[in-house]
């Protein structure tokens, strides 16, 4: 099984260590920064064989230069980021295929968040690496794309298998999660998911991961055919994505 390490960095990013120890290869996930990736490799005895990255944004590739400098590992990104994220070794897209030892990781394009977003899906592990498109009863805000584009990547993520393990790179839950018990104030699996996160968080402990069920249950941007969802934010005889579109505008306006 794939070893995996959450490194808590920032204010509230997350970098994830991904290592399979029968190759004894060792990915990181968006590092923002370079010397915690360093301290633990070295803690822990292993070689950081690339970066993958999932998006161009600072707080996701800080890290790469020293980290190649220092391991002389591969950068992976999205082909479309090639002229925005530095040192880029190989550039992906939907469809793509990419190993770590034994196990492979296929690549989805989720735009909305950026334009050239992509995620990283363990499917024979049920691991998902979503970076910014999807968080914890939350979603990425509307940067480069549109609320169409988000809506359909999202869709995407959906679909996967219910038990899938899901790791975001931002710890925004307990906003997220008040937010949604505004629209949804009814809805129960929410309002006991949040004794929970606001247990954890008390705790200084991270609310990653969470599973697809799981957001399907509570994440509002997961739930645009809720009727109860829908009464609250006064819209039901829209298309879902026109909903979707509502919900990311109320959530950019929610402090």
């Amino acid at each position: 099984m794939l070893e995996i390490i959450t490194l808590p960095v920032l204010t509230d990013n997350y970098i994830y260590l991904i290592h399979d120890p029968v190759s004894r290869e060792t990915a990181a996930i968006d590092p923002a920064l370079s010397q915690p990736v360093l301290d633990i490799l070295e803690k822990n005895g292993w070689q950081l064989t690339c970066i993958w990255n999932t998006h161009h944004h600072s707080d996701h590739i800080d890290g790469n230069f020293q980290l190649k400098q220092k391991t002389d590992c591969k950068i992976i990104a999205a082909k479309a980021d090639w002229d925005r994220i530095p040192g880029i070794d190989q550039g992906v897209d939907e469809g793509d295929v990419i190993a770590l030892g034994q196990h492979n990781a296929s690549v989805i394009a989720t735009p909305g968040h950026t334009r050239a977003h992509v995620v990283y899906h363990f499917a024979e592990d049920n691991i998902l690496f979503c970076g910014d498109t999807l968080f914890v009863m939350g979603c990425g805000r509307l940067f480069e794309g549109t609320a169409e584009q988000l809506w359909h990547s999202l869709q995407k993520l959906k679909a996967l298998p219910k038990s899938t393990k899901v790791y975001c790179t931002h710890e925004y839950t307990q906003t997220n999660g008040r937010f949604a018990l505004t629209v949804e104030p009814e809805n129960q699996q929410l309002q006991q998911r949040m004794i929970e996160v606001n247990r954890l968080r008390t705790n200084n402990q991270p609310t990653v991961p969470t599973t697809i069920a799981e957001e399907l249950a509570t994440n509002p941007f997961f739930r645009e055919d809720s009727v109860d969802l829908q009464k609250t934010i006064g819209i039901s005889s829209g298309k879902s994505v026109e909903i979707f579109a509502k919900i990311r505008r109320l959530k950019d306006g929610f402090s």
